[in-house]
């Protein structure tokens, strides 16, 4: 039988990821979501984020992958924009200068009647 009031000891053990797994979490983030990560370490997305809030280095590895990732993929991005890159130069100017693509205005085009004069009909051709 069970000693002591709910809570106290039992259930599995608090799951924390040592030194050489913060290792390879900060080079997981830079392309895998924490749901992801998660998988790759054989457990649940809120053991991730209970982890996280009980080692706060946890979650500082994972996103300093992330930021360091976004650092190099926007250097990247500049660099080919730089070098004439069209596709570069458009993408970037429409996510951060706020650039967009305006539709054309649509103009009502007013019907035309067209009469014909009667006498104007060729009776040549016969």
């Amino acid at each position: 039988m069970k000693k002591g009031n709910q809570g106290d000891g039992g259930g599995r053990p608090a799951v924390e990821l040592t030194g050489d797994q913060l290792i390879e979490l900060k080079a997981l983030a830079t392309v895998l979501n924490k749901a992801q990560v998660a998988d790759y370490f054989g457990i649940c997305e809120n053991t991730l984020r209970a982890i996280e809030k009980r080692q706060p280095d946890v979650s500082a590895a994972y996103k300093k992958g992330r930021v360091e990732q976004i650092l190099d993929m926007g250097g990247n991005l500049v660099q080919l924009a730089k070098e004439g890159n069209v596709a570069a130069n458009i993408f970037y100017l429409k996510t951060q200068a706020g650039w967009k693509e305006s539709e054309p205005e649509v103009q009502e085009i007013p019907a035309i009647n067209i009469t014909v004069d009667p006498r104007a009909v060729n009776t040549s051709s016969e």
